[in-house]
């Protein structure tokens, strides 16, 4: 074995001991040159006594060497096999499925049970409290995507094909049995005239509108962007229902939600604010339960105002204030809370399976988003009147002067548009 180099002084070694010779230095005598190779047969005589004598003496760190090498190969324990991970949003960074099934029974439950989101309970706890199903055969589900609401109504009475439903969406939709579906906006004139032209004959007994504006976490303005979509609904619903039908819709509970409440009882004597058992206590989300729709006498819709601009709703009560509105909470108290953790077993003797989602969405809107963060291409742009400083205030050139990339197509799947970041 090669003795370590440690176990050797530190010297200059032997070879460049010597000075070099010029490479123009003459050629020596034939005595000098005799006299050169003894003292170089010499040298490497004395090299290999001091080779031979370093081999034989135990180095001080080769025994540790030796133990280590001698020391027998022991196999690495098998890792423990990996649970199965799922990326719902698209983000890269993929969990254990059974975290979000453990935090959240109902969205668990509406796998299991076959509903494309966890708020197909919603509308079946309304149900129970109010009967909302209770003769009804024709009915429009607004803002319907993923298209739970429209399962339930497509059980109910779509399905058998003896109703009539008519679903709405920006978004694409996967087909359901029994349901004509219409992807547009709701607030546009054209949408409109389509889902009125299908209620001309025979008007609707429900009309639902489960959609929602993105939350920003301020509730004032969530509350008020959440009324547009409400609004534009209802204004609908003066079109499709019939007197006595029902409308029922999202909406937020702030400060400002009385002028809402008292515009929708300008159309329904009977207006309830309800919170189903699967919607979470500590969202602000409730829905109102409008009954009973008897529109003011002489009143005729119009498409090109949609109550947006609250004056019908003044002229007609004696002030906001004075309206009040009961609050329910729909479900039996002895069902699931949509607040607390429970086990994966929900039942004795039953063994937890993870069941994937039943309806993936087709096209979100989030898509191209998920696409470029997965590529490391998403960035955020800072601006300089997006910072507390300005540039007099002492804010770095680096940030004064925002940096932008421009992607070509060719860097982006399945796009043919420039995107700036």
């Amino acid at each position: 074995m090669k003795p370590p180099e440690t176990s050797v002084p530190v010297v200059t070694p032997t070879a460049s001991a010597a000075p070099p010779v010029p490479a123009t230095a003459p050629s020596p005598a034939p005595a000098a040159a005799a006299a050169t190779a003894a003292a170089s047969t010499a040298a490497a005589a004395a090299a290999t006594t001091t080779s031979a004598a370093a081999t034989s003496a135990p180095p001080a760190l080769d025994m540790f060497g030796d133990l280590f090498e001698s020391a027998p190969e022991v196999a690495p324990a098998p890792k423990p096999e990996a649970a199965p991970s799922i990326d719902l949003f698209g983000t890269g960074k993929a969990k254990a499925p059974s975290l979000y099934d453990k935090r959240d029974v109902y969205y668990r439950l509406a796998k299991e049970n076959g509903w494309r989101a966890r708020s197909a309970f919603k509308l079946l706890q309304l149900d129970e409290e109010f009967r909302l199903f209770q003769g009804l055969t024709r009915a429009v589900d607004l803002c319907a995507a993923p298209g739970s609401w429209s399962q339930v109504l497509s059980q109910k009475i779509g399905g058998q094909g003896s109703g009539h439903v008519v679903t709405v969406d920006l978004q694409a939709m996967t087909p359901l049995p029994g349901v004509l579906q219409i992807q547009g906006d709701i607030t546009q004139l054209s949408t409109a005239k389509e889902i009125i032209q299908h209620f001309e004959d025979c008007p609707a007994d429900l009309v639902l509108c489960d959609g929602a504006a993105d939350v920003t976490g301020l509730h004032d303005v969530d509350e008020y962007m959440q009324a547009q979509p409400l609004l534009a609904a209802l204004n609908l619903a003066t079109y499709l229902l019939k007197p006595g039908g029902c409308f029922v819709a999202k909406i937020f509970q702030g400060q400002d939600v009385t002028l809402i409440y008292s515009q929708l009882r300008v159309f329904c004597s009977s207006v309830l604010c309800a919170k189903p058992r699967s919607g979470r206590n500590s969202s602000i989300e409730a829905f109102a339960v409008c009954k009973d729709y008897d529109p003011p006498e002489g009143f005729l819709p119009d498409l090109t105002k949609p109550l947006l601009d609250h004056s019908y709703s003044f002229n007609l009560l004696d002030g906001p204030s004075h309206i009040i509105v009961p609050f329910v909470t729909s479900g039996a108290l002895s069902t699931y809370d949509s607040d607390r953790s429970y086990p994966l077993d929900l039942e004795e003797g039953s063994e937890y399976k993870y069941t994937p989602p039943r309806q993936p969405p087709i096209s979100p809107p989030y898509q191209q988003a998920c696409t470029l963060k997965k590529k490391g291409k998403l960035a955020m742009e800072i601006r300089p009147q997006d910072c507390p400083m300005s540039t007099a205030d002492g804010l770095p050139q680096s940030l004064a002067a925002p940096q932008r990339k421009t992607l070509q197509p060719s860097e982006v799947e399945d796009s043919g548009v420039n995107y700036s970041f």
